[in-house]
């Protein structure tokens, strides 16, 4: 696996700085299946983000199927800060902020859902490339997972592994029988700059207990198509 400082080079392009493509999600991935994927969601995914920089998306939330069991499992999770949506919200405004952590050493990722009535639902979690799939992803109290990261049907997909809580000095391993299920998050491009978020937890014997779908807009790539549109 290549380091940090390997998976960053410089380009250049017509009209524009210097860029550094970040390729830490990229080196996850066998280049045939990269090259399956749309150019905008390789884009999207090789973006390098500086010290006080961050990658906006707003959209909505299409749609969030929660069973019995699932909400159970939601208001669970509240303890360790509420990382699945809590309720089952639709046609509601939703932004997603990413950010490079202070270490340098993966992302942060807040994602905002409106409700009805009330401040939005905010969920954090920081992504990690490193583990034995190359990816983990925790949220709070320690708890996190380890993630696959593969392409389906021209999406990038991220797909959980193993779950484990982190600990003062050593990592629990959580049994298969004490997880939610597998998680899997799917992004997949629909039009310019617009994708698609697919969040599911489908669990061995209880079979599908979450389903979220939204749709977002690249702001930053909105906002660098018209500092960059040729003048008249």
């Amino acid at each position: 696996m290549r380091n940090a400082a390997e998976m960053a080079i410089p380009v250049s392009a017509p009209g524009r700085p210097a860029e550094l493509f970040d390729l830490r999600f990229r080196a996850l991935v066998p280049e045939a299946d990269w090259a399956q994927l749309p150019p905008a969601v390789r884009r999207r995914f090789t973006k390098r983000l500086g010290a006080g920089e961050s990658a906006v998306y707003a959209g909505r939330v299409v749609e969030t199927d929660l069973t019995a069991l699932g909400w159970l499992l939601a208001q669970f999770l509240r303890l360790v800060g509420a990382p699945l949506p809590t309720a089952r919200i639709a046609n509601v405004p939703s932004v997603v902020a990413v950010t490079q952590d202070g270490a340098g050493s993966g992302q942060i990722w807040t994602r905002l859902y409106a409700r009805g009535s009330g401040f939005p639902q905010a969920i954090h979690s920081a992504k990690r490339f490193r583990g034995p799939t190359g990816l983990e992803e925790r949220v709070g109290a320690g708890l996190g997972m380890s993630l696959r990261v593969l392409v389906e049907d021209r999406a990038l997909v991220f797909r959980s592994e193993r779950y484990f809580i982190d600990l003062p000095g050593f990592r629990l391993m959580l049994p298969s029988w004490l997880t939610p299920g597998i998680l899997t998050v799917s992004h997949s491009e629909t039009g310019s700059r617009s994708f698609r978020f697919v969040l599911e937890i489908r669990h061995a014997w209880a079979g599908r207990l979450l389903r979220q779908e939204a749709e977002f807009t690249d702001q930053t790539e909105a906002r660098d198509a018209v500092a960059f549109a040729p003048m008249p």
